[in-house]
């Protein structure tokens, strides 16, 4: 049976970043989920159970014997283990797309301390700007090849309160019984995909900005396919 492919963004942006590479699977005959994750910074922490039940959710018209492949960008790799465990699904794989990585042990901090200290004096009354706001446009524009999409991306983002980065996320003992694979665009995730490596996990590399999902679909789409077991 093929399984689904579940495309979980990250909730610092929106379910369009993953739009473009679910045309493609779908296309290629994948049944595709991308649930959206831009309510999940509303009410009070803790956040990551939102997170949870957002995909769970997504998912109800999918029956429980039909296989998942969970997929999560950037800093949706830390609820990885969460949505796993909220799931009555067979996960079959999961992959991580420049993302980063749930601890070895948990619970994982979803920001480090050094990103706090940066994000600390941007936040307004405890909520901080939209994610692409945070950066110079150098380092913005490589991230984006079409105006629209770019304009898309940036409109769709939520305004996330500092608490959802000061959260800790839990990770279940034994979340990972199942083939887990990594694939590394560049910078700065290079070494968290030195880590998936040592973890034993698959990593493959596509070269390009961190949301070079929207930029090469086709791509992304075909190393998702590769980093699926045969059979799942």
């Amino acid at each position: 049976m093929q399984p689904t492919f579940v495309l979980v963004h990250s909730p610092s942006v929106g379910p369009s970043t993953w739009h473009p590479v679910a045309e493609q699977l779908t296309a290629a005959g994948y049944q595709v989920r991308v649930p959206s994750l831009l309510d999940v910074g509303a009410g009070e922490p803790p956040f990551w159970p939102r997170a949870a039940a957002a995909v769970r959710d997504g998912l109800r018209d999918i029956p429980a014997d039909q296989p998942l492949v969970l997929v999560a960008h950037s800093n949706a790799g830390l609820f990885i283990p969460a949505i796993r465990a909220g799931l009555d699904h067979q996960v079959a794989a999961s992959v991580f797309v420049d993302a980063a990585l749930p601890a070895r042990t948990g619970p994982t901090p979803v920001a480090p301390p050094e990103l706090l200290e940066f994000l600390g004096p941007m936040a307004v009354d405890g909520t901080l700007p939209r994610w692409t706001d945070w950066w110079d446009e150098a380092d913005i524009a490589p991230m984006f090849s079409d105006p629209a999409m770019r304009q898309r991306v940036i409109d769709e983002q939520p305004r996330l309160p500092l608490s959802y980065y000061e959260q800790h996320v839990p990770v279940p003992d034994g979340w990972d019984d199942h083939p887990c694979s990594y694939l590394l665009f560049g910078p700065p995730y290079d070494d968290v995909a030195t880590d998936a490596r040592e973890r034993g996990w698959c990593v493959a590399h596509l070269a390009g900005a961190h949301l070079h999902q929207i930029v090469d679909p086709v791509g992304t789409a075909r190393h998702l396919v590769e980093l699926t077991p045969d059979g799942a």
